[in-house]
């Protein structure tokens, strides 16, 4: 995979009390961490979130592109 195609990670803190939620309720699925898990929830959040935007009043034709475009490099669309 070439350079420009590799995804780059930062860190964000979350309490250890809901990791460790996250954790146990993870076990037995095909999450292999809660890292993995977190990335899933916070793209189906955003992605609904953009498409609410879309929706809404006042956006603009670029900022429609510039959302479907996320959600087509997401796998949304």
């Amino acid at each position: 995979m070439g350079e420009a195609r590799r995804a780059r990670y930062t860190t964000v803190s979350i309490p250890v009390t809901l990791y460790e939620r996250i954790k146990k309720l993870i076990e037995g699925t095909g999450f292999t961490s809660v890292s993995q898990f977190v990335t899933y929830v916070l793209r189906e959040v955003v992605a609904e979130m953009e498409e609410e935007k879309l929706r809404s009043e006042g956006v603009t034709e670029e900022e429609k592109r510039q959302i479907i475009e996320r959600l087509k490099r997401l796998g949304y669309l």
